[in-house]
């Protein structure tokens, strides 16, 4: 499950989301907003260099738990999850650049060189 392209509805439960166990990408934003729209071609850039993240885009909004429950405020919303656990968080992205830069944390990529040095 690499990229998605649409937001899901249905918001998966809290509990499912602490238990997934392969790294992955959790989008909050709404097909309306702006700020979401400005941000898609960054998120599918980087997507392109981390193809094997998964990516779970969901659907916010007032009375949406799951959003809540991460204290989501402001769209678009990624959330790095490695074991269901949030590693990092990027607020509103200006750049693919920095999407990449959480991604390569998320999958250990940076570990191995500074293990070499």
């Amino acid at each position: 499950m690499a990229l998605s392209n649409s937001y899901v509805t249905k918001e998966p439960a809290r509990a499912e989301i602490d238990a997934l166990e392969a790294p992955t990408v959790l989008e909050f934003g709404t097909g309306w907003c702006g700020h979401c729209q400005a941000a898609q071609p960054l998120i599918a850039e980087a997507f392109a260099q981390y193809p094997q993240l998964c990516h779970l885009k969901v659907e916010d909004g007032r009375g949406r738990p799951l959003g809540r429950s991460f204290g989501v405020k402001l769209w678009p919303t990624l959330v790095f999850l490695k074991c269901g656990k949030e590693i990092a968080r990027l607020v509103r992205p200006q750049s693919a650049a920095a999407i990449c830069a959480e991604m390569k944390r998320l999958t250990g990529e940076g570990a191995v060189d500074r293990a070499a040095r």
